[in-house]
């Protein structure tokens, strides 16, 4: 994704890197879309609490902390740390960070859960704009005057190959969706539309031809030509779904493109294209924006909330309208404060709005899709992630949530997935707001958030495809590394992003 972030507000940030290397991280991380919150003082203590557990589990185990922390026991003690500071929430014990046979118990009775992550980026390799480059020189500047002049300019970690180490070797995803973003100036797209399609071929190929990822074409309404782009991609790209921003330029405030869903004259002759063509999912980005949204997005921020998404969907229900990030606007107040706000009214600003479109309208092709959403609300406060989860699901369905991660600037997705497997939303929760309870990691409402529905979305014919996958190319490397006993060694608890500057 592009940078949001403003001078002033990078001065405020410092990268991802330096943060604690847990398993799960203990502040919030920005893609950049956004600006983090510091650590809260129970992130603080989550931290202190992962540190000591690794301490004293990693001796008994002969391994110094780091090397402990990136074990499947690393991974448990960090829940067992968030449980402790936040209450219950997470299904964990510290059994399981004290012993790798549990851990191994864990892993085995996941094996087999269907994971598809609809929400995956990486950088081409000649990007070189300064919103993604320029970071480490100003890093170098203002954060780190110890930085290299190759540190500045290696963008290994947002390339390709770290990318399917990270996404298809170091955690249990099965299926991957690859994504891009608009702009007004073209040269600072991370991918464009064919090296999507590209790539897409080429990791299919070497999986020996599964269906391991799929791709979107990236549309620009109002663009000059972008109709133009459109029939292009029909003809020749043909992608798994399309991504929209109707924000149009999600870097500038000056954007000259933002529109609404359903404008009739600029984007239902697409809409009639997508439908004629069989490509019927639109993957639309809502929400996350910055905390003085309402001034530095003046006049245009409102393209960026649930207002446009009921008209459209009630006028195209052969389409599929999944909203990105699940239309939340990204909380720049600590996270306790939203809770409240929540315990107090029930609402998530934006994401309530996104929620109550089903209901209201009577639609079925409205869908809630998680990524840096889910991720951020977990590290902040594991509660609000169960809230958000059960805002979206009892509103719009279990089987209207769909799981993305916005990787891999987050490094591995599996501190996520481990994150969903052992949530539960409290009982007090359950109960206040009439939420249903999550249940097993690999029941019915977690296999669906997972990947049942995005199978659906997307024709995947799980019985067929399914078996294929586990054979694969990268699931005999992956099982190659687990047999030598070296899966801990694709682990590196590493994030991509920005954190609120830590204290000395």
């Amino acid at each position: 994704m592009g940078i949001f972030l403003s001078e002033r507000e990078l001065t405020e940030v410092e990268p991802a890197e330096h943060a604690f290397p847990s398993p799960v991280p203990t502040q919030i991380v920005s893609n950049g879309e956004f600006n983090p919150l510091p650590q809260t003082a129970q992130q603080k203590q989550v931290e202190a609490r992962i540190k000591e557990l690794a301490d004293q589990h990693g001796a008994r185990q002969g391994l110094d902390r780091r090397r402990f922390l990136r074990t499947g026991c690393g991974m448990a003690a960090a829940f067992v740390a968030m449980n402790q500071v936040f209450g219950k929430v997470f299904d964990v014990s510290e059994a399981e960070a004290a012993d790798p046979a549990l851990v191994a118990q864990h892993a085995d009775a996941m094996k087999g859960q269907f994971i598809f992550d609809v929400q995956t980026h990486f950088v081409h390799d000649k990007y070189s704009q300064p919103g993604i480059l320029g970071l480490a020189a100003f890093a170098s500047e203002h954060w780190n005057p110890a930085l290299t002049k190759s540190e500045q300019t290696d963008l290994y970690y947002y390339k390709f190959e770290n990318y399917v180490r990270q996404i298809f070797l170091n955690s249990d995803t099965s299926v991957a969706l690859l994504s891009g973003a608009p702009f007004d100036d073209r040269s600072w797209e991370f991918l464009p539309n064919t090296q999507i399609r590209e790539a897409v071929d080429m990791v299919n190929r070497v999986g020996g031809g599964t269906r391991r990822m799929l791709g979107h074409a990236v549309i620009t309404p109002g663009q000059p030509g972008w109709m133009d782009a459109v029939d292009l991609a029909i003809d020749r790209l043909h992608p798994d779904s399309w991504k929209l921003y109707t924000i149009g330029d999600p870097l500038s405030a000056k954007t000259k493109y933002p529109w609404r869903l359903d404008d009739e004259k600029l984007v239902y002759p697409f809409y009639q294209k997508a439908v004629k063509a069989g490509i019927r999912t639109l993957c639309i980005h809502k929400g996350l924006m910055p905390a003085d949204y309402e001034q530095s997005w003046a006049g245009v921020w409102k393209y960026n909330t649930p207002w446009d998404i009921a008209k459209a969907a009630k006028d195209w229900p052969q389409l599929n309208f999944v909203i990105y990030h699940g239309g939340l606007r990204a909380f720049q107040e600590l996270p306790d404060q939203a809770l409240a706000e929540f315990d107090r009214s029930g609402e998530i600003k934006w994401a309530s709005d996104l929620a109550r479109i089903p209901g209201e309208q009577g639609v079925t092709n409205v869908y809630a899709e998680m990524g840096t959403s889910f991720a951020n609300s977990c590290t902040a406060n594991p509660r609000f992630a169960a809230a958000l989860l059960g805002t979206w699901i009892k509103n719009m369905g279990v089987d209207h949530v769909v799981w993305g991660t916005d990787s891999v600037l987050y490094g591995s997705p599996q501190w996520q997935i481990e994150a969903l497997r052992r949530l539960e939303i409290p009982e007090d929760m359950q109960k206040k707001h009439n939420f249903a309870p999550l249940g097993p990691a690999t029941g019915v409402v977690k296999s669906q958030i997972f990947g049942l529905t995005s199978a659906r979305l997307y024709n995947l014919n799980l019985r067929a495809e399914y078996p294929r996958l586990t054979l694969d190319k990268y699931a005999q490397i992956k099982e190659e590394y687990r047999i030598a006993g070296k899966l801990d060694e694709l682990r590196d608890n590493h994030a991509h992003g920005f954190i609120a500057k830590r204290s000395a």
